[in-house]
């Protein structure tokens, strides 16, 4: 898409024929992951102040929808998969299968861009941290977060998430 040098930077700047035509000309690629393992690694990752997991998430549910970081928002409210139609959706754990069929669908070498990924560890360790944190959190704030990110479990096929009921 060629457009004239504008200082806009998100898509909400342009108009609805200038977001048209620029999301028609580009190949469009989601990456997503579950939830809760999003939650998981904003926390170790120390974004939250909270000494425990469980606290954690309930700041991350006190603060609410509107006012939470971009770190553990719903990826739905960040991304608009209803509104952009996505080539594709790469998700977390299937990152070198899937990001070798994009490669090679783009023309490009599959293997010479790949970094090593090891998805079968990175999904056998999230299972056994989620296992973990999972059991930190009450009933009722298991059943919070379902509600909190139920348009991302809705929207996108995270089977196995502790989230989805």
């Amino acid at each position: 898409y060629r457009r004239p040098h504008l200082k806009k930077t998100r898509l909400s700047e342009f108009n609805q024929t200038e977001r048209k035509a620029m999301l028609g000309s580009y190949t469009k690629v989601l990456f997503v992951r579950d939830p809760f393992h999003r939650l998981i690694a904003t926390f170790l990752q120390g974004m939250g102040i909270s000494p425990s997991f469980s606290s954690f998430v309930q700041e991350v549910l006190d603060t609410g929808m509107h006012n939470s970081s971009e770190a553990w928002k719903p990826l739905v409210s960040l991304c608009r998969p209803c509104l952009i139609r996505y080539d594709y959706v790469v998700m977390f754990g299937f990152l070198r299968q899937e990001l070798g069929h994009l490669l090679r669908r783009a023309g490009l070498p599959a293997g010479s861009f790949l970094p090593e990924l090891s998805d079968s560890q990175v999904q056998w360790t999230y299972r056994w941290l989620s296992e973990q944190m999972f059991s930190e959190l009450s009933a009722h704030q298991k059943k919070q977060l379902s509600h909190f990110y139920r348009w991302d479990l809705a929207a996108f096929p995270f089977s196995s998430s502790f989230l989805s009921d």
